[in-house]
């Protein structure tokens, strides 16, 4: 399990640092780090030692793309002995390096980082140090295939159907994590998520307080990534809101490069799945238009939604419901993201729990079409301030006849009664409803 992995690699890294008396640094091959050996050596603490280049990875736990596309120019990636990179002041590597591939069965799991010098680790030196590697390779590989496993236990248990089978996945996640399973936990919920590739996610060890992560559908062709989150207790959810944070900049930087092909209807595919019939589509598609219009945020990239926390896994799976509700909300209404906790996302607990049928009332579907949509916006603006047309006007820009003449017109348009309660109910739900 990823917990128990920790401090094996902080001795490994420890004991080349040891070896070759120099501070070292090991990072997976998506160059985020590991572990930290800090050799206590007045020589070492030069501010040479701290470039930029090793100070951010440090700090923030991993490098930038350019700086690891630099370093594996120098052909790190297929090496099997230690390679050595000269110094390199313009791109922020004021220290040479000697980089040891970290492999396991012909493979590149990461790579041990080490501060040059003269006259630098003798030839036997590294060959020591590249047999603490292998262990290190081996570690990884053990690591991944636990990884992996707690990612299948994970996605069963929110996929499993309530009753038996829900109950045997969570007995079987409950016996991978030991321990860990008894704890104040909640889930993040990310979508879309870029890829349905685990590979593609981040390792839940490189996470603060991340247990396990798996990718499930979102939509009809999206993917979403769920994280369980260890807490303290069940009332502080930073650690929560901190791993989404985390997982969103992960996210964005996956989808900057295939945005303009996909990014529009981030958060329609859930309306069209539930259409059924020409009526239904028609409305989808009206409701998918105001959306865009009234400045969702489904095709500004992706969001993330916090589950309420619980104690133990009995009640993950709605976690999950309320996790992913969240993200639906955050994705609707801008306001409340880019990451929503479901305690604080209102009206929309309610909404986002309606059945794909309950989606849109007929008498509102004239109002979501794309010809109306500064009448939705209007209306919608008018109910969320309570009715007050002094404030609906003023945040609309709009004179206050002109707020009733548009009012009158939702009126004729949808045959409702604005000062009817029940039937500004009805119109507010459909509106927000519209959103999701």
């Amino acid at each position: 399990m990823a917990a128990d992995f920790k401090g094996d690699y902080q001795e490994l890294v420890d004991e080349i640092s040891e070896l070759l008396g120099v501070p070292a640094t090991l990072e997976n091959r998506d160059f985020e780090l590991i572990a930290f050996g800090a050799y206590d050596s007045e020589g070492e603490l030069d501010p040479s030692a701290l470039d930029p280049v090793r100070t951010r990875s440090i700090l923030t736990r991993r490098s930038t793309a350019t700086v690891r596309a630099w370093f594996e120019g120098f052909g790190i990636t297929r090496a099997t002995g230690p390679v050595r990179i000269p110094p390199s002041p313009e791109a922020g590597v004021y220290r040479g390096r000697i980089c040891l591939p970290v492999r396991h069965r012909g493979v590149v799991l990461g790579y041990v980082w080490l501060l040059d010098g003269d006259p630098g680790p003798t030839d036997a030196q590294l060959a020591a140090a590249m047999q603490v590697a292998g262990r290190i390779g081996a570690l990884l590989a053990d690591e991944a295939e636990a990884g992996a496993g707690l990612s299948r236990e994970l996605r069963a248990v929110l996929t499993a159907e309530p009753g038996w089978q829900q109950d045997m996945a969570v007995t079987e996640l409950r016996t991978a994590l030991g321990p860990r399973a008894d704890g104040p936990l909640t889930l993040v919920c990310v979508a879309p998520w870029p890829s349905p590739e685990p590979d593609d996610a981040p390792a839940a060890r490189t996470i603060p307080h991340a247990t396990a992560l798996c990718t499930l559908p979102w939509g009809a062709s999206e993917q979403s990534l769920a994280l369980l989150v260890r807490l303290r207790t069940t009332e502080v959810t930073a650690p929560a809101l901190a791993a989404a944070g985390r997982l969103l900049k992960e996210a964005e930087a996956a989808r900057g490069g295939r945005r303009g092909g996909a990014g529009s209807g981030a958060g329609v595919p859930a309306l069209g799945n539930a259409a059924r019939g020409a009526g239904a589509r028609t409305a989808a598609a009206a409701a998918a238009g105001f959306a865009g219009a009234a400045g969702g945020g489904g095709g500004a990239g992706c969001a993330a939604g916090v589950g309420d926390a619980r104690i133990g896994l009995a009640e993950l799976g709605a976690v999950w419901q309320e996790a992913a509700a969240a993200t639906r909300a955050a994705l609707a209404e801008p306001r409340f993201g880019p990451v929503a906790e479901w305690a604080r996302i209102g009206p929309y607990r309610l909404l986002t729990a309606l059945p794909p049928r309950a989606a849109h009332d007929p008498v509102v579907g004239p109002l979501l079409s794309p010809a109306h949509r500064e009448l939705a916006r209007t209306a919608e603006v008018y109910l969320d301030r309570a009715g007050q047309a002094a404030r609906t006007a003023a945040e609309l820009g709009i004179h206050r006849q002109t707020l009733y003449y548009r009012l009158s017109r939702v009126e004729q348009l949808t045959g409702l009664d604005l000062d009817d309660g029940e039937d500004r109910l009805l119109l507010h739900m459909a509106l927000k409803r519209a959103r999701l």
